[in-house]
């Protein structure tokens, strides 16, 4: 091997090597932060006003989304546990097409949680843009996520280091080859959250005006939510 090849390929290790601890070193500090503020229990969880609930298309090439499904499963749980007293749906709705606040609300209402305790949040574009609007949009300082455990340590961690106390209720994870991806995904994702936070201070694409929540009754969700529209 010529001199010229082993630096190549001593410069590609070297490569391999930083990626490798920057992807562990952000998986591993996002779980050191969150992952003790995460719950599969609902007895675990605190009481607080709010739910967020982060968003998930219902299907996936035309065949229901099983993601989509175990979160709102986990979502109308928490509900009735009477663990909160209103929920935040928060996803895309880039366009009039795609509309995943609405359908989480419609899934949830199917679930038996009345709709003037729901909230729409249609701007939700990252897990970053839900945890910010839940607070500065929503006006609230703590809140319990809903989302799959690995998720839901990516969306505690950016909360709690924006000065959030939020928590974790873990929706049921999906097995397979589709989990497992999402899983790999989700490792890129811890390195831009560490970015985000801690290095870039990236902000939600849209604010917006403030939506009362939970005072003097609750808002219907028509009322609520529909802020960026």
């Amino acid at each position: 091997m010529t001199l010229r090849r082993l630096l190549h390929w001593k410069s590609w290790l070297i490569g391999a090597a930083l990626i490798f601890l920057v992807v562990a070193g952000s998986h591993l500090w996002v779980k050191n932060v969150a992952g003790p503020k995460c719950h599969a229990q609902i007895e675990a969880l605190p009481k607080v006003k709010a739910g967020l609930v982060l968003g998930c298309a219902p299907t996936i090439q035309g065949r229901s989304n099983l993601f989509f499904t175990r979160r709102m499963e986990a979502a109308a749980r928490l509900f009735h546990s009477g663990k909160v007293e209103v929920l935040i749906v928060s996803g895309d709705n880039g366009n009039w097409k795609y509309d995943e606040a609405t359908a989480m609300k419609d899934a949830l209402v199917k679930a038996g949680v009345a709709e003037k305790r729901i909230f729409l949040d249609y701007a939700g574009f990252r897990t970053l843009d839900s945890v910010v609007r839940a607070k500065e949009v929503f006006g609230q300082e703590a809140f319990i996520v809903v989302s799959r455990r690995f998720h839901n340590e990516r969306a505690v961690y950016l909360a709690r280091r924006l000065g959030i106390d939020a928590v974790g209720y873990d929706a049921g994870d999906v097995k397979g080859r589709g989990g497992l991806l999402t899983h790999l995904r989700e490792y890129l994702a811890r390195v831009q959250a560490v970015l985000d936070v801690e290095v870039l201070g990236t902000g939600p694409k849209f604010l917006g005006p403030p939506v009362l929540v939970g005072q003097n009754g609750c808002l219907p969700s028509s009322q609520g939510g529909n802020i960026t529209r």
